[in-house]
């Protein structure tokens, strides 16, 4: 199977779904009329990462490259320089495996699972931010086949509270989650992502207040950086005795931003993405490591239908993977920019087609251009 690409045009779209969302796409087209696709987006530095692209794209168009030795062209030591070249990784693995007429799973080693396990992120979606209007959100997604739920809870909390504080404004996460907990019942995994709010004396508070919800996991409690290892490591411990994972890490990038927190111990479960981590080929990379290290690999999946169909390929070539996460009913755009073409979610997974090309989606000119800013190409 050749991999050699022949770049004849990028384009970059910056796509306004909601008042707060914007997804970002770059689309590659070969020489031989193959289009690929990928995703860049990243909240609020979504200039930057258009920078780079009109900065970088020059050293890819006209020229052909293998998909292995595009990946040493490309820079990934700032996050907009890493979220661009990871999309044009997605772009040259997509334009591979619709050269070859099979599946972006099967082009990168096969698949090894027809279902990937995906669970349901209610946050954006939940704009009653009442208990009330988070169970809503939690019903649709469980009438809607999931089986698994994610809602970020402590929107009151901030990492720079007294103590007394940080307990006073837990508690309204609290009564979320609970809620939820209540109206899901007993046999629902739950998580609770918290968004980095916490500090590691509110974080132990956490763990200790939310011990009856049984939760799936607690995402994100403290600031991530290499000065916090040692206190991950220790809310680690906390959660473990209680039954509980640790989850974190969705915005590191390649192998080498997980290395330290592996051969520390911090989390249970790690969550890359394929925007930020280096692309399909790396995830998979990433996934292989974790599995040294007995550690769960979790896509983060928080935003548009490139990065998730991209995901659910990538999830069905890891070795082993946990639950893929899906932003939940943001905005109707989500399946429109690809024309509904999704798997539909049924008993907490989605199946691959077993037809599909590349990522198995396009997208739809018309959606498009009346979402987008003026492509740059």
């Amino acid at each position: 199977m050749s991999n050699v690409v022949a770049v004849k045009n990028i384009e970059i779209f910056i796509v306004a779904v909601t008042a707060k969302t914007n997804w970002i796409f770059l689309r590659m087209t070969s020489f031989d009329g193959v289009e690929g696709l990928g995703e860049a987006s990243l909240a609020g530095r979504e200039s930057e990462v258009t920078d780079v692209f009109l900065a970088a794209k020059d050293n890819l168009v006209g020229k052909s490259f293998d998909v292995e030795s595009v990946e040493t062209q490309l820079e990934f030591d700032s996050l907009p320089k890493a979220a661009y070249s990871s999309a044009v990784m997605q772009c040259f693995c997509d334009i591979v495996a619709r050269s070859h007429s099979v599946s972006l799973a099967e082009s990168l080693g096969g698949v090894k699972r027809s279902f990937v396990e995906i669970y349901a992120n209610i946050n954006r979606r939940t704009v009653d931010r009442s208990p009330k209007g988070f169970v809503e959100s939690a019903l649709l997604a469980q009438r809607n086949g999931y089986t698994a739920f994610k809602l970020a809870p402590f929107d009151e909390v901030s990492p720079g509270q007294s103590r007394h504080e940080m307990q006073e404004s837990m508690t309204n996460g609290l009564e979320r989650t609970q809620a939820v907990f209540d109206a899901l019942g007993p046999d629902s995994r739950l998580m609770v992502d918290c968004h980095w709010r916490f500090n590691f004396q509110g974080a132990q508070d956490l763990i200790r207040a939310s011990e009856s919800l049984n939760l799936y996991w607690i995402e994100c409690p403290i600031v991530e950086d290499l000065a916090s290892i040692p206190d991950l490591v220790l809310l680690r411990h906390q959660a473990n005795t209680v039954g509980v994972r640790l989850a974190g890490l969705e915005m590191n990038v390649r192998r080498s931003g997980f290395q330290p927190y592996l051969d520390a111990g911090a989390y249970d479960v790690m969550m890359p993405d394929v925007k930020y981590a280096g692309g399909p080929m790396e995830l998979l990379r990433i996934a292989d490591l974790f599995k040294n290290f007995d550690v769960d690999f979790s896509p983060h999946n928080p935003t548009g239908p490139i990065c998730h169909s991209a995901s659910i390929q990538i999830c069905a070539a890891a070795g082993k993977t946990d639950l893929l996460e899906h932003q939940f009913d943001e905005t109707s755009y989500f399946a429109q920019l690809v024309g509904g073409k999704l798997p539909v979610v049924s008993e907490g997974a989605v199946e691959l087609t077993a037809s599909s090309k590349g990522i198995d989606v396009v997208l739809k000119n018309e959606v498009l251009q009346a979402l987008a800013s003026s492509p740059l190409t």
